[in-house]
């Protein structure tokens, strides 16, 4: 490939569709019109898709982890997954791909550690009745964090890419 070729192909950013937040994709769309960005978003269901060109929606044979397993396969460094899955991001950032939860905390090589332990800690308490729910609801505050940090990420990985 030729750095014409590189730098003509738009950045792509995945997203773990089946849990992610409507405020979250509707962010992230705004940002593909605006940046000239990909979108691909990956499901184990259908589910509904934003009717603009930049945004595709491929849906995988149900079944544990297979968008998972579908977004470590085809996500490539330089490129970004949205997803709330903290083993799923593990794996993607083992792989150098960038990593953001829709509430605008990014994964990577320094936190991923406490990230797993945090989740294995709540899943252990919510086994054992200890503890119940997750996150709460979707709010303002969570969409302003995901849209400051996706800019930070898309920023840093356009300069990564040559844009």
């Amino acid at each position: 490939m030729t750095s014409e070729q590189a730098v003509s192909k738009p950045l792509r950013v995945w997203v773990d569709a089946d849990a992610c937040p409507k405020g979250a994709k509707d962010q992230l769309v705004k940002f593909a019109l605006k940046r000239g960005l990909e979108v691909v978003m990956v499901a184990g269901q259908a589910i509904s898709k934003p009717a603009f060109a930049c945004v595709k929606l491929i849906v995988v044979p149900s079944g544990p982890d297979a968008a998972d397993d579908y977004l470590v396969e085809h996500a490539v460094p330089g490129e970004l997954v949205i997803c709330s899955d903290v083993p799923l991001a593990d794996r993607l950032v083992k792989n150098g791909v960038s990593a953001l939860d829709p509430r605008g905390k990014e994964f990577d090589q320094g936190n991923m550690g406490e990230r797993l332990a945090l989740r294995n800690l709540f899943t252990d308490l919510r086994e054992q009745g200890q503890a119940s729910g997750g996150q709460g609801a979707y709010g303002d505050k969570d969409k302003q964090a995901f849209a400051n940090a996706l800019d930070r990420i898309l920023t840093r990985l356009s300069r990564y890419k040559g844009f």
